[in-house]
């Protein structure tokens, strides 16, 4: 349909004056910096929503690895328009076997990144500035997982056992496991380098396989029994989980630049805003689990639309509940997190760190404030009620 010659006019010159403020408000260089595990500065102020006349903030936030449910919570937040209230324009920049996120915030290349707490911590240890400002997964989801009739169910069955492990900083829980056990990995275990896959368990060439509960797991359920020509159960596997055994580490969560948090008052309070759009994604996923696979397959996932919602379920169930609220970062999970990372070695000899954190490696300060203008617009930030949807493998996570 054709619209009055006036309409048409009285459009584009509104078009043309947004474009033009969008132009000039897109800079990176606009954006700020937030917090720090104490001595960041003051409260940083954030935008319950975009106000009119404010200009749109661009900002990049690198995934740790590639486009899944792991990271839903950011893919919803930008799809539904959680940033845009908040007057942030976000690129997800997707990652890789190449990619180290923390690497890439600490180079300015990003604005945020997400990376396990033990990596990140061995990269500040090696000089990059970043700070953890929220922590997503309150639990780890790093498993050793088996086939029944190996019987390997704890820690001390790996002995003499042929044991996969990715490594890459993805080992320590497993060898701190194993030491508590009174094992020497490099001696009382054939260590193998695993793909990050399950091809060596479900072919015989490991005994047991580094998996992660929303990934690699799902993959053998997936995968045909050759015995019975139907797929994998979870009665077939055995699991050793690294948070019943007291050696999990914190794992997924929100990092950013320590010197713009220090000295720039626009990043923290884009890192405010970033951070309630981010959760506000999560809590979005949680109460929306199927939606949420659909954005990620849209978003171009490597692996199927079952898989996908199989891996949001089980990260919902490392985020939720947050007792706390999502994103603050629970003291003695940190502390753990560092004693770990501190007291275990590798078949090399090498901890992860060689001393406490020095600096802010964390900070609560923008979560907390983040949270509140959640709670303000009655979102649930701590999932007390979440239970966790049944889903069904199908033959290659199709």
């Amino acid at each position: 349909m054709r619209r009055p010659r006036a309409a048409v006019l009285t459009a584009c010159l509104l078009a043309a004056l947004l474009a033009g403020a969008l132009l000039a408000a897109c800079d990176p260089r606009t954006t700020g910096t937030t917090g720090g595990a104490g001595g960041l500065g003051g409260s940083s102020g954030s935008g319950a929503g975009a106000d009119a006349g404010v200009p749109v903030t661009a900002v990049r936030l690198q995934l740790q690895w590639f486009t899944q449910a792991q990271f839903a919570g950011y893919i919803a937040a930008r799809d539904k328009g959680f940033y845009a209230d908040v007057g942030l324009a976000v690129e997800i920049l997707e990652g890789g076997t190449e990619i180290v996120p923390q690497e890439v915030l600490a180079q300015g290349r990003a604005d945020f990144a997400i990376a396990w707490v033990p990596k990140a911590l061995a990269a500040r240890e090696q000089g990059a500035r970043i700070t953890d400002v929220g922590q997503i997964f309150q639990r780890s989801g790093t498993w050793q997982v088996s086939f029944a009739d190996a019987g390997i169910r704890q820690p001390a069955d790996l002995r003499g056992r042929r044991v996969g492990t990715w490594g890459f900083g993805n080992e320590f829980e497993l060898f701190a496991g194993m030491a508590g056990a009174g094992l020497d990995p490099g001696a009382d275990t054939t260590l193998v380098q695993q793909e990050f896959d399950v091809t060596a368990l479900l072919s015989g060439e490991i005994d047991a396989a580094a998996a992660m509960s929303y990934n690699e797991y799902a993959q053998i359920l997936e995968a045909e029994n050759p015995r019975t020509g139907r797929l994998y159960t979870s009665e077939d596997l055995a699991v050793i989980d690294w948070n019943d055994v007291g050696t999990a580490m914190l794992q997924d969560a929100i990092w950013a630049s320590t010197p713009r948090l220090e000295s720039d008052p626009a990043y923290r309070r884009t890192t405010t805003r970033f951070l309630e759009a981010s959760l506000r994604g999560w809590a979005y996923c949680r109460d929306n689990a199927r939606e949420c696979r659909d954005l990620v397959v849209a978003a171009g996932s490597q692996l199927g639309a079952s898989h996908q919602l199989w891996q949001m379920n089980e990260v919902n169930k490392l985020i939720w509940p947050s007792p706390q609220g999502i994103g603050v970062i629970d003291q003695s999970s940190w502390q753990r997190t560092v004693e770990i990372a501190r007291g275990t070695r590798n078949a090399d000899g090498r901890a992860v760190l060689r001393a406490d954190p020095a600096g802010p490696a964390y900070t609560n300060e923008f979560a907390r404030e983040a949270l509140a203008n959640l709670r303000a617009a009655d979102v649930d930030v701590t999932g007390e009620s979440f239970e966790p949807i049944e889903v069904t493998p199908s033959p290659g996570g199709a």
